[in-house]
């Protein structure tokens, strides 16, 4: 909970609990308990903004007004005290501790989450794009002449000095909350505390000065995700000096807001179809292609002059989830531009098949323990763990997290902790663990520093296991 959310409803717990079972309540105390609980309020609403899940803790502002209004219309001995046998005592004593559990619970269950601060000594910019590919038809439109369009969200190592309000996790919280809802299939009002959530990021602000360039790392969301579903990873890497790129596949994204008002909204594209998804996942490397493309552009000449010069295009790397997984495996494969990949539980669809020998370069999968991080990975699995010529230069990890689900590799548990809570899933112990071999994977193979985790901790642990080439 916000620190008002908490402040309200803890002084309005207190206060339902005295006015109900305090005797002689003055009227000035009833007074005063509505103008304290009246001031949190009026702080919660204008700094922080309302919200259905505090209609409850609402409510309760008003309760000294209601028990000065019977006392008001009440002949003096037939105050609520008085009045109050054992067996109502009881009664009410239940339907306060209900109440309170309720108001307490429902900004626990649907919470306005925080991310948590970044490790790394930089701050964080970020600015968005809408880049159009002239040379490819949108498919998944039934109009003719359409052209593949993408929206991008860049994060970057901003200057230490840089202020400014910390932009939303999303653009339009009210549009999100809708794509929410009919894809999973669940009530709107579920999500829409999403449109209060803020990011650590600042937009537009001065790139940092402190290193000439960043490395760049692209990243691909997962099937009906979206370009900042993995800001808790991303926000780390970039704290650490990397330009993050990432990418929403249009109409396969949960859904695309673009600058002119226009709305994208999932398409499903059910198939269980190997040959399918391979050619679906060919789009989506088609657009980190172009995009890498772009991004090429920005840093030969910006025309905000931001990035120009900035970007370290020798090192660059990809990491993605999911489907986006497959789609870094793909691009580390056949795309000379890429040095590096992380493929986060994603089945190794594309049009180049993945096997022993293919993967050529630094490559590191990180699995569940369950379902897909089994032996449904088994070809890829066998494929990063196999031995070459190259092996001393180009190690592959394997890294598989214990007690973990598919979602828990990006944001999901956050904003739904109630499915965290079903799963079995500590999220924020297996986001730091996502982010401490992300990092020294990224900052041995594109930085060449030395490696702090991943030779250091090969074999089995508590939290995961790791396996090397």
């Amino acid at each position: 909970m916000r620190i008002f959310e908490m402040l309200l409803i803890a002084f309005n717990i207190f206060l339902l609990v005295w006015f109900m079972f305090a005797k002689n309540k003055s009227q000035r105390q009833l007074l005063i308990g509505f103008g304290i609980s009246a001031i949190f309020t009026l702080l919660h609403v204008v700094i922080e903004g309302v919200r259905w899940q505090m209609i409850p803790a609402y409510t309760m502002t008003v309760v000294p007004l209601v028990m000065l209004a019977i006392r008001l219309k009440s002949k003096p001995d037939e105050g609520l005290a008085n009045k109050t046998s054992a067996a109502k005592l009881i009664m009410l004593s239940a339907l306060t501790v209900i109440y309170s559990a309720v108001a307490v619970a429902l900004p626990i269950i649907f919470p306005v989450f925080t991310f948590e601060k970044p490790t790394g000594p930089y701050k964080i910019g970020t600015v968005t794009y809408d880049w159009q590919d002239h040379q490819r038809e949108e498919t998944l439109t039934p109009e003719s002449g359409d052209k593949r369009e993408l929206m991008v969200q860049i994060w970057y190592p901003a200057d230490a000095t840089a202020e400014g309000e910390k932009v939303k996790y999303h653009s339009d919280g009210d549009v999100f909350a809708e794509a929410y809802s009919k894809v999973m299939d669940l009530p709107k009002f579920l999500f829409t505390t999403l449109g209060y959530v803020k990011t650590n990021a600042i937009e537009n602000a001065m790139i940092s000065n402190q290193e000439s360039s960043y490395p760049v790392l692209v990243f691909s969301h997962g099937f009906n995700g979206q370009k900042n579903q993995n800001t808790f990873q991303i926000e780390q890497l970039v704290s650490h000096g990397y330009i993050v790129v990432s990418i929403d596949h249009t109409y396969s994204s949960i859904v695309s807001i673009f600058p002119d008002g226009r709305v994208a909204n999932y398409v499903p594209q059910d198939s269980d179809s190997v040959t399918y998804w391979n050619e679906a996942n060919e789009v989506w490397v088609e657009d980190a292609k172009f995009v890498l493309d772009q991004v090429e552009k920005l840093a030969k000449a910006d025309p905000d002059h931001r990035f120009t010069g900035r970007m370290d295009m020798q090192n660059i790397g990809v990491f993605g989830h999911s489907f986006g997984g497959a789609t870094a495996t793909q691009m580390v494969m056949r795309d000379s531009r890429i040095k590096a990949a992380i493929n986060m539980d994603g089945f190794p669809y594309g049009k180049r098949p993945v096997s022993a020998g293919e993967l050529k370069k630094p490559f590191m999968v990180m699995t569940a323990d369950e379902g897909a991080g089994t032996e449904d990975f088994a070809g890829l699995i066998e494929a990063t763990l196999s031995k070459d010529a190259d092996a001393e230069r180009h190690k592959n990890y394997w890294l598989q997290i214990k007690n973990m689900t598919h979602m828990g590799f990006s944001d999901f548990y956050l904003f739904l902790p109630l499915y965290e809570k079903i799963e079995g899933v500590d999220i924020r112990s297996a986001h730091h663990l996502i982010n401490d071999y992300s990092l020294d994977f990224f900052n041995h193979y594109l930085k060449k520093q030395p490696l702090k985790l991943l030779e250091q901790t090969v074999g089995d642990h508590p939290e995961f296991t790791l396996q090397t080439n």
